[in-house]
């Protein structure tokens, strides 16, 4: 009998327009297997002005590749102000609401995937699942609100915090199964003493990845004129991703400047609200061999990656966000590209040196980036060579074929 699942991921929108992403490549190779997959996300897509058109009151429904999509209607907001809180209350009360006439569209659910960011879509995830008396696994794919404690965007001891704290752990509680994107969410558990009320027994780790067939299809098939990308004559150091204050860009671009007199070309691929800043950084202390390329769309990464001599991603320094794990999508991308990574993100379970296929280096000062750099600028083939060897490896692992295989088990645990 065909198993009916519900995924729910306010920030899902994207994956349908790109055809991409965690939960558009776990439906994909879902439906491959036999389920029937719909996932639930916003009208509004994160950090863009576009959005889905609802032709209905408050929702609206559309299939791609045989995936069923429910778009409920939230209202536009920009920056990470009170609009985008106003987003997210939008998005749980109208999943509420729609939960009520659902099984007219979707039919019944035999088990709801709830993933964060915020918890309030696991919070839906487990009201609902309580409504068709099936179980409800919660995705965890960033701690709140250690993540914006972290970040400084709430102080550790204030009453909201603990508030959120004293949330997330009914959450976790009420959760019939957790899955935790970062390999340490028992380590994390652990270290709250919340194991006698969460059983760690529910705990399981799916980590982000890369579809590899898709990746390698949209190499060959997405290529595009760079003059700079194309160069045989410069070392190239790649960046993709946002610029934004957490990504740290900033440490790519002080690094560029002690290497002006290096034949190295730093291009970065992205935008964000401190481009701006940093391309005036870049002309008024005549850093000239960092070039700002501008977002690009997704099809075109994997081509990006593979001309790389050196992709690398950067964050801000934190002793804590990433003591349980790194977990970012990029990563996987780079992996997959079998070109060297450099990271200046600082973790435990670090999966560049398991599995050798980059360097993690301090993410204290730019200065450990910058010698970073050095260390593959003048490493030799040979040695450049067993990294993308490495890399091949890892990629496999953290194919979602195979990542989608191991949340079919956990689904059957819950459903059988």
């Amino acid at each position: 009998m065909q198993k009916n699942i519900w995924i729910f991921n306010h920030y899902a929108t994207e994956t349908f327009n790109n055809k991409g992403g965690r939960h558009f490549f776990f439906a994909k190779y879902l439906v491959e297997n036999g389920f029937r997959v719909t996932i639930f996300c916003a009208s509004t897509i994160h950090s863009s002005d576009e959005e889905i058109v609802i032709s209905n009151n408050f929702f609206d429904i559309k299939n791609i590749s045989g995936i069923e999509y429910v778009f409920i209607k939230t209202p536009t907001y920009s920056g990470n102000g009170k609009k985008r809180l106003f987003n997210m209350i939008a998005f749980y009360r109208n999943l509420l609401k729609f939960s009520k006439i659902s099984e007219r569209y979707c039919g019944k659910p035999d088990i709801i995937l709830a993933s964060s960011v915020h918890p309030l879509t696991l919070l839906a995830g487990i009201k609902i699942s309580r409504k068709f008396n099936v179980k409800c696994i919660c995705e965890v794919r960033d701690l709140w609100p250690m993540t914006l404690v972290e970040i400084g965007a709430l102080r550790s001891n204030s009453l909201v915090t603990k508030l959120l704290y004293q949330g997330e752990k009914i959450i976790y509680k009420k959760a019939d199964a957790l899955i935790f994107t970062m390999e340490g969410g028992k380590d994390y558990i652990l270290e709250k003493k919340w194991e006698n009320q969460i059983a760690l027994s529910k705990i399981f780790h799916i980590n982000n990845g890369v579809d590899l067939s898709e990746f390698k299809r949209q190499s060959e098939l997405n290529k595009f004129y760079d003059e700079d990308l194309e160069s045989k004559n410069k070392f190239k150091v790649v960046y993709t991703g946002s610029i934004i204050e957490t990504n740290a860009v900033d440490f790519i671009i002080n690094s560029a400047k002690e290497l002006v007199e290096y034949n190295i070309i730093f291009l970065i691929y992205g935008d964000g609200n401190k481009r701006k800043e940093l391309e005036e950084k870049c002309k008024c202390e005549n850093i000239t061999n960092v070039v700002f390329k501008g977002k690009k769309e997704k099809k075109y990464i994997p081509y990006i990656l593979k001309n790389a001599d050196l992709n690398i991603m950067t964050g801000i320094y934190t002793k804590n966000l990433y003591k349980y794990g790194l977990s970012l999508n990029k990563m996987f991308e780079y992996i997959a590209s079998e070109k060297p990574i450099l990271s200046n993100i600082e973790c435990n379970y670090d999966l560049l040196k398991k599995y050798g296929c980059g360097v993690t280096v301090s993410g204290e000062s730019y200065k450990s980036l910058k010698d970073g750099i050095l260390l593959f600028y003048n490493m030799k083939k040979e040695k450049i060579a067993e990294f993308s060897k490495n890399s091949a490896v890892a990629s496999q692992d953290y194919d979602f074929k195979k990542l989608t295989q191991k949340l079919i088990n956990i689904i059957n645990i819950y459903t059988n």
